[in-house]
């Protein structure tokens, strides 16, 4: 399995951007797919974006436009730019990893996301 630990996250103004990190130890880096989903106070784990294992990329509606996924295969670490942030993407963003777009076996611990009105 693939061990995740993210970083980047804190307190911004809406209309800030944040850079989200995921360093990913373990073997199988470069064939996995990886994705950011987030978890807001009362809400259900929603994706927010994904990149495949040939860097494809899918984003949820609310993201697209606004945040952008990467992966550096050489620092074994996946990023979300995400910019023009507003209140309701306030979260926990949490990055996993697995061999598909439907299976996430391998999940970090999270990194808490607060944007100010």
């Amino acid at each position: 399995q693939v061990q995740l630990r993210e970083s980047g996250g804190g307190l911004v103004q809406a209309g800030g951007s944040l850079r989200l990190s995921c360093a990913a130890s373990g073997s199988s880096f470069s064939s996995r797919v990886m994705a950011w989903y987030r978890q807001a106070p009362g809400k259900q784990r929603e994706l927010v974006a994904r990149i495949s294992s040939v860097d494809s990329t899918t984003y949820a509606d609310s993201a697209k436009g606004r945040f952008t996924i990467s992966r550096d295969r050489a620092q074994n670490t996946a990023y979300l730019q995400m910019n023009s942030l507003k209140p309701e993407d306030t979260a926990v963003y949490y990055c996993a990893a697995g061999p598909n777009s439907d299976y996430f076996p391998s999940w970090g611990q999270g990194t808490q996301v607060t944007v100010s009105s």
